[in-house]
């Protein structure tokens, strides 16, 4: 591979978008997710307990310590914070000059704060590796000294950590769906359950449920080359592979966000994957030919033979471990798992230290950072996280609270095999007549498509999509939505409904609420609507204000309100904080995130067209002085036989009579053969440049 700047600058673009997105999504969901009356109030975090503000930072590093020196309470501190975020964010997006190591110290420091306090609906792994990508951010981005210089300060080695992070999430990924059992896996049948299942599908996953089922297991077979043999394309000398590997990640990347609404974890496996690029890739996407070094016959036929026998041998093996045969009479590929759990075992040992001896190779530079790595990685091979040296395990423990290096391992077990559990709120003014509550994103309404939400998450539909998963008791939360959806509070109905007057209770809280259990499936293609659902049973029995049972749970789990919430200041920041909400929120959020990013795209595109016009000059600028256009001239009129050379300096001698010391300009004049136009055309700058051409 060659040099990786544009790459790069590719890679931390990208990294402002997405920042961007996750400090403006979060930013609409703090009133009542973390507000005073929210789902699970932010500042029961934050207990004063007389200690110094150094000594609360090292308990709890965020920046919401300081609220109270400014005036705000927990809240709005969240929202200063997440506002700031997206600002900032918003404009290196659109600003090269503001791409710098500091401007993402910043923003890593503002996600973490936020990070700390989340609790529940922001401990997702998307959030995780957030985090751990904004930090190789400050070391991959150049430090420009001051702002505005051409040259910065940054190294091109920082780069690779950003692929070793993308194989561990990669290959982590692959490994967990087999190392967990799941028959839906080892039986190349999870795609024939997921599209119905996931979180928060799109229209497409009801089309791609439709497919055969040997084209859905075919999938499966293609997942698990991308995600297990694939990410070794990584690290390989020869740069097709990794250019190949980069166009497999990407491809399953983007069939993902077709079929189902991940926020912008996808987005940000994307932006690794550009960790696998060169410049002179980008120069082709670019359409810039760029010469590049010549190299040997031998070695050009060494690389291309190597080439075809990785490709070779990952074919064979894929054919070989998963049995793929063409069925023509049945026209369809048949495909089983043949290697076993032991098989697969034994393997993962040897790579897991395999790929420790290669981490070594590649980053011995930074040995601390090392460190860090190595210990979430082999998370997904027991034997070998039982071995870690203590000195590592230790050095990793001290980092673990923030959020540098984290273990992952998506979809590690297909749920809803038996149909899709959901969780469906009911809400009743007499106790005899029940309404359901229908939430804006998650299935619920039979006959209502599902929508597009990315790069959005909405945080309480995922959750209640965790929390169907088993009984409320694991979910605690679940007691507090329903205590705030009783008492009628407005931030909390925001969140279910963003438009109240799609709320059934908008104009007065209902007396009671119950919620039920129950299994969702896609409809079939003769069917009408998209879902059709079966009871299953009461997920939390009916309730209302002030019930024995709503009171235990609340006081079990330490979700009552504690005390008199503090009265907001009256002062300017909380007013600006105020009034910038209640116009964001009445945006539908994946409009608004959208806009931004299109507004800050353009802004980075016409920045982008008027620093390339003076390079579109430069060619003239640099163009021959214009005391050699005589002497060039004067030998074309010598050898063409058409003005002889005392004529030649006639015209000269007249011509700087009239333009007044402009006698260097001459030739061009000549060629208008008197014309009275000749004088003024000789003015323009413009004018001269184009005769002489």
């Amino acid at each position: 591979m060659g040099e990786t700047r544009l790459a790069r600058h590719i890679f931390l673009w990208c990294l402002s978008a997405i920042y961007m997105f996750a400090f403006a999504s979060v930013y609409v969901q703090i009133p009542g997710l973390y507000g005073n009356e929210g789902v699970l109030p932010a500042r029961w975090m934050l207990r004063v307990s007389g200690k110094s503000i150094w000594e609360q930072l090292r308990d709890a590093p965020t920046l919401l310590w300081f609220g109270p020196r400014l005036g705000l309470d927990t809240q709005q501190c969240m929202e200063l914070l997440s506002l700031a975020g997206a600002v900032l964010s918003l404009a290196a997006t659109a600003l090269p000059v503001l791409r710098d190591c500091r401007v993402y110290l910043v923003l890593w420091v503002l996600y973490m704060s936020l990070y700390q306090v989340g609790q529940v609906f922001l401990y997702f792994q998307w959030d995780s590796l957030l985090l751990e990508v904004g930090f190789l951010a400050i070391l991959v981005a150049p430090m420009n000294m001051p702002w505005g210089c051409r040259a910065g300060l940054h190294d091109n080695v920082t780069f690779w950590l950003v692929r070793w992070l993308l194989f561990r999430l990669m290959f982590a990924s692959g490994v967990v769906k087999l190392t967990s059992r799941c028959p839906t896996w080892w039986g190349l049948t999870a795609l024939t359950y997921h599209y119905e299942t996931q979180c928060i599908p799109t229209p497409l996953a009801w089309f791609a449920h439709q497919l055969p089922v040997w084209i859905q297991k075919l999938s499966v077979v293609g997942t698990f080359v991308i995600e297990v043999p694939g990410p070794f394309l990584f690290f390989s000398p020869i740069r097709r592979h990794m250019l190949t590997a980069f166009y497999m990640q990407v491809l399953l990347q983007v069939l993902i966000i077709l079929s189902g609404n991940y926020n912008f974890f996808n987005l940000l496996t994307i932006t690794l994957c550009f960790s696998l690029l060169d410049d002179q890739h980008v120069n082709f996407w670019l359409c810039r030919h760029i010469p590049q070094k010549e190299r040997s016959m031998f070695m050009a036929w060494v690389c291309v033979l190597v080439e075809l026998a990785v490709y070779g041998i990952l074919g064979y093996w894929t054919v070989y471990y998963f049995d793929l045969k063409v069925e023509w009479d049945k026209k369809s590929i048949s495909s089983n798992t043949e290697f076993t759990h032991y098989e697969f075992n034994r393997f993962l040992k040897a790579v897991v230290v395999l790929n420790i001896f290669i981490l070594l190779l590649l980053f011995f530079f930074d040995m601390y950072m090392h460190t860090c790595v190595q210990v979430p990685y082999t998370y997904i091979e027991y034997e070998a996280n039982s071995n870690i040296w203590p000195g590592v395990r230790k050095a990793f423990q001290l980092t673990d609270r923030y959020q540098l290096v984290n273990s992952y391992g998506l979809f590690r077990r297909m749920t809803g095999v038996g149909g899709r559990p959901e969780v469906i709120i009911e809400g009743s003014m007499d106790g005899s007549t029940w309404t359901e509550i229908e939430f804006m994103y998650k299935p619920g309404n039979m006959s209502a498509a599902p929508l597009v939400v990315t790069p959005h998450q909405p945080r309480l539909d995922w959750q209640m999509w965790f929390a169907a998963l088993g009984p409320h008791t694991q979910s605690p939360w679940f007691s507090s939505l329903v205590y705030r959806l009783l008492q009628g509070k407005r931030d909390v109905i925001r969140l279910i409904q963003r438009d109240e007057s799609r709320y059934p209770f908008s104009q007065q809280p209902p007396a009671y609420i119950r919620a039920h259990r129950y299994k969702y499936w896609f409809t079939e293609p003769k069917e009408d609507g998209w879902w059709r659902r079966v009871y299953v049973e009461e997920f939390y029995p009916i309730v209302h204000l002030g019930d024995g049972f709503l009171n235990h749970m609340l006081d079990q789990h330490g979700l009552k309100d504690k005390g008199p919430v503090r009265r907001s200041s009256d002062a300017w920041l909380p007013r600006v904080l105020r009034s910038i909400g209640e116009h964001a929120r009445d945006v539908p959020t994946p409009l608004l995130l959208w806009t931004l990013f299109s507004s800050a795209a353009t802004i980075c595109l016409v920045n982008c067209l008027c620093s390339r016009s003076p390079a579109h000059d430069r060619p003239l600028a640099t163009s021959p002085p214009p005391q050699h256009a005589p002497e060039k001239e004067e030998q074309e009129e010598e050898s063409s036989g058409e003005v002889d050379k005392e004529e030649k300096e006639e015209q000269n001698k007249e011509s700087e009579g009239e333009d007044k010391g402009e006698a260097e300009e001459d030739p061009v004049n000549e060629e208008h053969d008197g014309d009275d136009s000749g004088e003024e055309e000789i003015s323009k700058e413009s004018g001269h440049l184009g005769e002489r051409k």
